[in-house]
């Protein structure tokens, strides 16, 4: 099932071409499993071959991946929440909780929303709790088109330079995501650092 389901993915970004792939990126931002990186990397690679053309890839990538995390925020903003506040407390999810993270976002919505979107099994959930905290949807979809966009220019590159090759995708891709989960690690300690130093200084 799963490897007839990984030849689905291959076959749509080979015939569909731009368009599977702005649909196959969406529906990775929702909850359904799609692999970016089933998606991306071969489109990388028709890019070296020239069949594709690379920034359209990232372009379309991109678009796709906000259009996803853009449902998911909306579902989030319009269902999520009001049940939440409905009925949150049968849940273990009480009213200063729901307070609690507002807050949360309020201060801090940007980079959880920009480094989520690079670290795995959370880039296609942040955009439920900046929807239950009804972030900003300018900013939502700025920080979100920003880390979509690195992390889709990533996996492309590795398509491109060395997507005929299956071993070392598969040598590499977990060194790459460990080396991203680094920097977005680096990122948030930087982050932490500064905000501390602006709380004390206000």
């Amino acid at each position: 099932m799963l490897h007839e389901f990984i030849n689905w993915i291959l076959e749509t970004v080979g015939a569909w071409g731009y368009t599977g792939i702005f649909i196959l990126m969406a529906l990775e931002s929702t909850v359904l499993p799609v692999p970016s990186e089933l998606v991306l990397i071969p489109a990388g690679y028709l890019a070296y071959t020239g069949e594709m053309n690379f920034l359209f890839i990232i372009l379309v990538s991109t678009l796709g991946s906000l259009a996803g995390a853009a449902l998911n925020y909306a579902f989030a903003l319009w269902v999520g929440r009001p049940f939440l506040e409905r009925y949150g407390k049968y849940f273990f999810v009480r009213p200063e909780l729901l307070h609690k993270t507002d807050a949360f976002f309020v201060n801090h919505g940007a980079i959880s929303t920009f480094t989520g979107r690079l670290i795995p099994g959370i880039r296609h959930l942040i955009s439920l709790p900046a929807g239950l905290t009804r972030m900003n949807f300018f900013a939502f979809s700025f920080f979100t088109s920003l880390g979509a966009a690195i992390w889709s220019l990533i996996l492309t590159l590795m398509g491109y330079f060395i997507g005929g090759n299956e071993t070392l995708i598969k040598d590499n891709l977990v060194i790459v995501t460990l080396g991203v989960i680094s920097v977005v690690a680096l990122i948030l300690i930087g982050y932490a650092v500064w905000y501390k130093r602006k709380v004390a200084i206000y």
